[in-house]
């Protein structure tokens, strides 16, 4: 019998899709909260503090899965994966403005799916201690937290894995499509745009620092300044 893992919340209106999720997740080992409506899903969130991963179904009614999404990121970083039937680009950008991790459309491989789910609590839930420090900032890689003067900087994980892709890569100027590959993946569909979005939001969060350190590279893309 497999050991028992983390708890993954399921947010479809589909029984269904939320059926074959949950089976999938449970063979493997997982316990699954289900909801069928966006408000639900926020209602189990809010009452379940051992919640791991949130997987959300765009088109839900009450509220649909961006929002869901944005609520959540109000109060948590807990990794977040949107799940729609359509491929638009609109929806992905959508996905990933509400603060999203990652973006499946349907219909897909219950096995892969199960799959990017481990690979997104890995980069969450790791257990080593590598850090990279400068002047205020300190992000410990492995435990994928970020200081800054102390104090924990709430990122979600594309922001912090911008952050370490561009600190470990600090001094070069880095394309808008090296950061796109690096961080969301040769398969991902969405556009540049994506990037400037997520490097804005991570600037801020920056503070000061962001505003001295990361910049902009015009006609090219971004540079991290130690």
């Amino acid at each position: 019998m497999n050991e028992q893992k983390n708890t993954i919340l399921i947010a479809d209106d589909e029984p269904r899709i939320t059926e074959l999720i949950s089976d999938f997740l449970i063979a493997d080992g997982y316990n699954t909260l289900i909801a069928q409506d966006g408000e639900a899903a926020l209602q189990l969130f809010n009452n379940h503090k051992e919640v791991s991963l949130v997987i959300l179904d765009i088109m839900m009614p009450e509220m649909d899965g961006w929002q869901v999404c944005r609520e959540i990121r109000k109060t948590s970083n807990v990794p977040v994966m949107l799940l729609t039937a359509r491929s638009e680009e609109f929806d992905q950008l959508m996905g990933f403005e509400s603060g999203a991790d990652d973006y499946v459309t349907k219909p897909f491989s219950p096995a892969v799916l199960v799959k990017r789910i481990e690979a997104l609590l890995r980069r969450s839930n790791p257990e080593a201690t590598e850090l990279n420090t400068q002047k205020g900032l300190v992000i410990n890689k492995d435990a994928y937290v970020a200081y800054m003067d102390g104090k924990v900087l709430e990122l979600t994980l594309k922001e912090f894995e911008i952050l370490v892709y561009l600190s470990d890569n600090h001094s070069r100027v880095l394309t808008r499509d090296q950061i796109l590959n690096a961080v969301w993946g040769y398969d991902f569909e969405g556009d540049n745009r994506t990037v400037d979005s997520h490097v804005a939001r991570l600037r801020t969060k920056l503070g000061d620092f962001g505003n001295t350190k990361l910049k902009t590279v015009y006609g090219m893309g971004y540079k991290f300044e130690w």
